[in-house]
């Protein structure tokens, strides 16, 4: 890659992990899932630079904007940025190796359907053995329980806490995720292509 391309690759991760970062900020509340739960566009930028500039800037964005967000804003001890990382990345990742094959809007699709399936398994896996344990040092876990809880009642324990909010919220947020991707795209690629 010359210096001019690295230069560029360089800018344009800049600009969208500024955007995913403000994005990051506004977070919107569904009532149907627990507070901690809450559907933000931030890895829209992130999927436009996986999709345009290839895995790696994907990543990239999701850990500039992440990073920004614990310094600035972060009120979890960083286990939120930590998730939303993890989670982020394993949409951004399957969807932009997958839409690199064969650049089409039908393999961008079915990149970010299959990155949304292993977003929520991602998701699952590690709220279950590494972010709710390690959030309940600031939190008792009866009291992360108890806020799913208080939405359904069959979540009674962190595994349905995870199988009945978790795995559906990062199910929907992958659909939205892929909607809002799909629309904006196709508008953006000449800019961010150049």
């Amino acid at each position: 890659m010359s210096t001019s391309m690295k230069t560029k690759w360089i800018v344009k991760v800049g600009m969208l992990s500024a955007v995913a970062f403000l994005l990051q900020l506004i977070e919107i509340p569904l009532p149907m899932f627990p507070s901690f739960l809450q559907i933000d566009f931030s890895d829209v930028p992130a999927l436009l630079a996986g999709f345009s500039l290839g895995p790696l800037a994907g990543v990239a964005v999701e850990l500039i904007k992440n990073l920004l967000h614990v310094v600035l804003k972060s009120s979890t001890g960083g286990v939120g940025e930590l998730a939303n990382f993890l989670i982020g990345c394993s949409i951004v990742v399957p969807a932009a190796i997958w839409y690199r094959k064969k650049p089409s809007k039908s393999t961008a699709v079915k990149g970010m359907a299959l990155g949304t399936v292993v977003m929520a398994a991602v998701g699952a896996v590690a709220n279950l053995y590494l972010l709710i344990p390690f959030f309940s040092n600031f939190m008792p876990i009866e009291a992360i329980v108890g806020l799913g809880t208080a939405i359904n009642p069959s979540i009674t324990d962190v595994s349905t806490l995870v199988l009945y909010s978790v795995v559906p919220f990062n199910l929907l947020k992958g659909v939205v995720v892929t909607i809002v991707t799909m629309l904006i795209y196709k508008r953006l690629s000449p800019v961010l292509h150049r």
